[in-house]
């Protein structure tokens, strides 16, 4: 869709060819949502976790950040959109899952790679530090390291980080502690259109598959 005006077209479609087909559905979702599980996403607009995940409304709270980045308790700010979106998931919908959601070719880790691209963007270039951690240990053990191997690292490290961010509220870890909450690293690669899903074992993200 290029403009505005196919954005209302796109909805009068949607209410004939799915709404409308699906009216006992969309009643029951007006009394209000249950979904199980979190989902906090790329703001990149390939990226869409319902589509990707084969979704239906209501199946998923989710949050939308650059580079799906969670800050840590200590680098939330005072008004932080993400840290409350997910504490209302948490507190409020109960949600049994926690997903981070990182992808291949992501703008947001190419800044990170490249700070002179967002040098002058006060808002953006703050973001992506929270993420700098990831991009120092990846220094640290080859600086010599080839670029498309060095932003596949830093990109699935940045999701790994935003889970270990996520368990520095206390909130979510005794949730997790309890096993009523579990967290989860998912990374899409576009080029190759698969979802890998990360590997504690392993220590690696490997292809999805169904059990």
């Amino acid at each position: 869709m290029q403009n505005f005006h196919e954005l209302i077209q796109g909805f009068h479609n949607f209410k004939e060819d799915y709404f409308l087909r699906e009216r006992e559905f969309f009643d029951q979702l007006v009394h209000g949502q249950r979904p199980k599980t979190l989902v906090i996403a790329c703001c990149d607009s390939r990226v869409d976790p319902a589509i990707l995940l084969g979704c239906r409304p209501g199946d998923l709270f989710v949050v939308r950040s650059i580079a799906a980045i969670v800050p840590d308790v200590e680098k939330a700010g005072e008004h932080d959109a993400v840290v409350s979106a997910v504490e209302y998931g948490v507190k409020h919908l109960h949600i049994e899952n926690i997903v981070v959601m990182g992808h291949s070719n992501c703008g947001g880790i190419h800044g990170l790679l490249h700070p002179d691209t967002v040098a002058n963007e006060r808002y953006i270039s703050r973001w992506l530090c929270l993420a700098h951690p990831v991009l120092e240990e990846l220094e640290h053990e080859d600086p010599n390291e080839p670029a498309p191997i060095r932003a596949r690292r830093c990109e699935e490290g940045s999701v790994l980080m935003s889970i270990d961010n996520l368990l520095s509220y206390n909130w979510i870890k005794s949730r997790v502690d309890t096993g009523t909450l579990e967290l989860h690293a998912l990374y899409y690669d576009m080029a190759n259109g698969t979802m890998n899903v990360w590997n504690a074992a392993k220590e690696d993200f490997e292809p999805a598959t169904i059990k």
